[in-house]
C-alpha cells in the first residue's frame, strides 16, 4: 500500500509523500453520486419537467487574496494610493481603452451593473455580498475595490444569453499545501478545502432568498471552477515543489465531491511572483494526463504592472492593486473557462449523437432479425 501523507504542519509546508487513500475516497464518492443519480432518474415527471427551465450557469471561483480582490477602482490619495496611478478609473480614462471595455463605465462616470451576471461572496469578515455584478465584490466593504470576477463576468456575460452566477470563495494568506489540502493528497484535509465546498453549497441553498427570480425561473448547473491562488505556497520551497501533485489531487477530489468527472477547471498563474518552481507546478498540474482535457492553465505574467505605475506600490502580493492587472486577469480566466465549457458541450453532444445512432442501428438490426 502506498504511504499516506502525514498531517499538515504549521504554515504552508506539506506533509510526506502522496497517499494511497485517494482512489478509495474518490471511488466511494463516485458510488454515492451514482446512487443519487439512480434515485433522481426515478423521480416523478413533474420534477423532470422542471429540468426544461433555462439554465443558470454557475461557476465556482476559489483562491486566496488575489481572488478576494485588491484591484483599486478609483481611490487617489497620494500617500496610500500613489495619487491614483494604475486604478481602473485611470486605465479607462483613455478613450481608446474605454472603447474596448464598454461594459464597465456609464456615460455619467458611474459603474455599470450587469443584469445577466450575478455574484455571491461571503467575505472573510462575514459580510454576505449577493447581487448583480459590478464593482465592490471584493474583500473590503466598499465600492472602491474589485477582483477577477469583474473581467471574468464580462467574458461569460458576452458568451451566453443564459444568466450566470459566480460563487466566489476566497480567503487571504491561504496555501494549497495545508489550508486547501484535498483528501487525495493525504494527511489532514485543509479546512478551506471543506469551507470552499460548504460555501458553494450554501450559495445554492440561498438562491431562493438571495436571487428569487433566478431560483424560480432557472435550473442551476455547475459549469466550471476557476482557481487563482498560489502566493503562500510560493513562500515555502516544499509547498512550491508539491504544487503540481496537490493541484491534480484537488481537481480530482472536487470533481468526485461534486459528481462530475470532467468538470472544467481553469487555473490562473501566480504571475506576480518570481517563483519559477511554483508557476511550473501550476502549469504541469493542468497538463497532467490524470485530469483530462478540460483543464487549462492561464498565463498571467504579462498582466503585471510596475509598482510605480500602480496604486499600492508595496503590495506585490496583490498585484500592486493595479486595476488593469485585475481586469486583464479576470478577462483571460473568463475566456478560458468559456472555451472549455463550449468544448465539453460539443463533446457531450457528439457522444449523444453516437449513442443515439448506435441505438437506432440496434433497433434496425432487431427488426431485421424478426
Amino acid at each position: 500500500m502506498a504511504q499516506r501523507r502525514s498531517a499538515g504542519t504549521a504554515g504552508c509546508a506539506p506533509g510526506g509523500v502522496a497517499g494511497g487513500g485517494a482512489d478509495s475516497y474518490r471511488a466511494a464518492m463516485t458510488f454515492a453520486r451514482l446512487v443519487a443519480a439512480a434515485f433522481a432518474a426515478a423521480l416523478p415527471l413533474a420534477v423532470a419537467s422542471a429540468q426544461t427551465k433555462p439554465t443558470l450557469r454557475v461557476f465556482l471561483l476559489a483562491g486566496q487574496s488575489d481572488m478576494e480582490g485588491h484591484g483599486v477602482v478609483d481611490l487617489a490619495d497620494a500617500r496610500d494610493y500613489n495619487g491614483g496611478k494604475g486604478t481602473m478609473a485611470r486605465f479607462l480614462a483613455d478613450p481608446s481603452v474605454a472603447a474596448r471595455w464598454p461594459e464597465l463605465r456609464r456615460p455619467d462616470g458611474g459603474w455599470h451593473v450587469r443584469d445577466d451576471v450575478f455574484v455571491r461572496y461571503v467575505a472573510e469578515h462575514g459580510t454576505v455580498k449577493a447581487g448583480p455584478l459590478s464593482v465592490g465584490f471584493a474583500v473590503y466593504d466598499d465600492a472602491h475595490h474589485f477582483g477577477p470576477e469583474l473581467g471574468l463576468g464580462r467574458q461569460l456575460g458576452r458568451r451566453w444569453q443564459d444568466p450566470v452566477l459566480l460563487v466566489k470563495t476566497a480567503w487571504g494568506g491561504k496555501c494549497l499545501a495545508v489550508d486547501f489540502r484535498p483528501p487525495g493528497a493525504g494527511g489532514a484535509v485543509g479546512p478551506y478545502y471543506t469551507r470552499m465546498l460548504a460555501d458553494y453549497r450554501a450559495a445554492l441553498t440561498a438562491l431562493p432568498r438571495e436571487f428569487a427570480q433566478l431560483a424560480a425561473g432557472c435550473e442551476p448547473d455547475l459549469q466550471g471552477v476557476i482557481r487563482f491562488q498560489g502566493w503562500n505556497d510560493g513562500c515555502d520551497d516544499a509547498a512550491a515543489a508539491a504544487y503540481h501533485e496537490n493541484l491534480v489531487q484537488l481537481i480530482l477530489d472536487v470533481r468526485a465531491e461534486l459528481g462530475d468527472d470532467t468538470l472544467p477547471f481553469v487555473v490562473g498563474e501566480t504571475g506576480n511572483m518570481d517563483n519559477a518552481t511554483l508557476r511550473q507546478g501550476q502549469r504541469d498540474g493542468c497538463a497532467d494526463p490524470r485530469v483530462g482535457p478540460y483543464v487549462r492553465f492561464v498565463p498571467t505574467r504579462d498582466f503585471l504592472r510596475r509598482p510605480e505605475e500602480s496604486p499600492n506600490t508595496g503590495h506585490g502580493h496583490h498585484w500592486f492593486g493595479n486595476g488593469e492587472s485585475y481586469l486583464r486577469v479576470g478577462d483571460a480566466l473568463g475566456a478560458a473557462i468559456g472555451e472549455l465549457v463550449a468544448q465539453r458541450m460539443a463533446w457531450r453532444a457528439s457522444r449523444r449523437r453516437a449513442e443515439q445512432g448506435a441505438q437506432a442501428h440496434g433497433r434496425a438490426a432487431d427488426r431485421a432479425g424478426r
